[in-house]
């Protein structure tokens, strides 16, 4: 049996176009599920999106469609983009879809007959993009203190969930499993949040129907975050607990953005409680992306459009540069200065250079057939070491979602590989016959140390790996035994590659 590994995305909200922040947490998510695979894990990787709520009914309205309608036209989006970025996700949930809709009643049934969930009045400052509540001393300045947009005074009947109730067994919770929220800045952020007190919250709005009823009293439509956050177990087939519920629940890793910690660390982990269902394993909330150091908005006109960037650099250049500029958890800048730099550098020069000289090599001195090898000397062992250790080095920082250094480590190997031919020049070996023996050992553990990077690479690059993997003569299966120093055997085929990345002038 194959040990499992359950990882999310949020689902995005339906209003909005996919921008580089989405395709952020999603190729992480990727990365991630990818990456475990490799390792041997049975991974279920989950993305979607959530379609209920007063926004999408006023944009459908507006647009002259029905909410569904819109949620129809628009999905297409995210889901088309998902493809051209390679994401290899086993489902995608819609909040439309009827295995939600049974999935959110049941749990919300569940806690309302348990008497955590009852039926009172609401009077608060309520913010329609925000979708959000807030009393009178979170505004700022009279406004939304989220995206600094006018509130309106809401006074209606709703339906209470008792999260006060819940906010020892929480706090006991989060000190008892030190990795529950990353990275630590924002634990610490939510264990002041929870220290201020939690407060019953309201969870049905009579405003508007677009939405799940409540079970028994269809006058409210149950709030869109408890809706939206029960995806995580409505697409496992929760309420039936066997199945995948029971294979992949809890989550190992909810990743998010950091504007939705607190609906993931304290709403969601109560409605669990309450519910007496596993919590998730660990929430983790990445940060936000600038562009040339302004902040994004549809405003100023700078939102990053990643089909844009896709048509001009390439997919696997733009996976790689979002997870390698900016380490995972903290805020990054994009700038396509720092994007061209890093094509230019790490992925033309580097990685494209070493294996486009190494196959030529190959293929002028050998005819594009490795030959036997000989003994391994110092220099050879050196090479051979680095790789291997790297196996390791790479697992712990993909433990710790730390893709940049997970990066960082692998490209050491291709500088040492880079290194290892002007230190061995297999150039100068070609020129006598009596060398040809040592000539065959350089050229192997040249492309064997190439062979296994470009298999743990295959994670994060799919198509540049495929690619790589190709001319190295590699048809064995990608996977954990793949990393094993010895792969490729005498009489193997090598063929020269053209570049993997050209190098872009601006």
């Amino acid at each position: 049996m194959k040990p499992t590994f359950y990882v999310t995305t949020p689902i995005y909200y339906v209003n909005d176009v996919p921008h580089i922040g989405h395709a952020y947490t999603t190729v992480a998510g990727d990365v991630l599920a990818r990456y475990k695979r490799l390792m041997g894990y049975d991974v279920y990787f989950l993305t979607g999106s959530d379609e209920h709520g007063q926004k999408v009914e006023k944009a459908a309205t507006t647009a002259g469609e029905t909410p569904l309608e819109l949620a129809d036209r628009v999905v297409k989006r995210f889901q088309a983009l998902w493809e051209r970025l390679g994401i290899s996700h086993n489902d995608f949930i819609r909040t439309t879809q009827e295995r939600h809709k049974n999935g959110v009643s049941s749990i919300f049934k569940k806690i309302l007959d348990k008497g955590d969930i009852y039926l009172g009045e609401y009077e608060d400052w309520y913010c329609t993009p925000c979708e959000t509540f807030w009393t009178e001393t979170q505004l700022i300045e009279g406004r939304c203190p989220d995206c600094n947009r006018q509130v309106e005074k809401l006074k209606e009947e709703s339906y209470f969930f008792r999260m006060s109730k819940y906010q020892d067994q929480l706090m006991a919770h989060i000190e008892a499993n030190p990795d529950f929220i990353q990275p630590k800045s924002k634990r610490n952020e939510i264990i002041s949040f929870i220290k201020e007190g939690l407060r019953d919250l309201s969870v049905s709005r009579t405003t508007f129907t677009w939405g799940i009823p409540v079970p028994g009293n269809d006058r409210h439509i149950i709030y869109v975050w408890f809706d939206a956050l029960t995806n995580y177990i409505t697409a496992l087939g929760y309420p039936d607990e066997s199945g995948n519920y029971g294979k992949y629940w809890p989550v190992d890793v909810h990743l998010i953005g950091k504007d939705i910690l607190r609906f993931h660390s304290v709403y969601w982990p109560t409605f669990l409680m309450a519910a007496g269902l596993p919590l998730p394993k660990k929430v983790f909330a990445h940060g936000w992306w600038t562009v040339e150091g302004q902040k994004m908005s549809k405003s100023l006109q700078n939102v990053v459009e990643p089909n844009m960037l896709i048509d001009k650099y390439g997919v696997d250049a733009v996976r790689y540069f979002i997870l390698r500029e900016v380490p995972f958890g903290m805020d990054g800048d994009f700038s396509h200065t720092a994007l061209v730099q890093r094509i230019n550098s790490d992925l033309a020069n580097d990685i494209g250079n070493l294996l486009s000289r190494s196959t030529a090599m190959a293929v002028k001195y050998f005819g594009g057939t490795l030959p036997a090898i000989g003994e391994l000397t110092e220099i050879d062992q050196a090479l051979k070491q680095k790789t291997v250790d790297m196996i390791e080095v790479v697992d712990k920082f993909i433990d710790e979602l730390a893709f940049s250094k997970a990066l960082q480590a692998i490209w050491e190997v291709i500088s040492a590989g880079n290194k290892y031919i002007d230190d061995t020049a297999p150039w100068t070996l070609a020129k006598d016959p009596a060398n040809s023996g040592r000539l065959a050992t350089v050229m192997y553990c040249l492309l064997e140390s190439q062979r296994i990077t470009h298999t743990i690479l295959s994670a994060f690059l799919p198509a540049t790996s495929t690619k790589a993997l190709a001319s190295l003569g590699w048809n064995g299966a990608v996977t954990r035994e793949g990393l094993a120093w010895g792969g490729l055997t005498a009489g193997t085929t090598i063929t020269k590659t053209e570049a993997l990345f050209p190098r872009i002038e601006e």
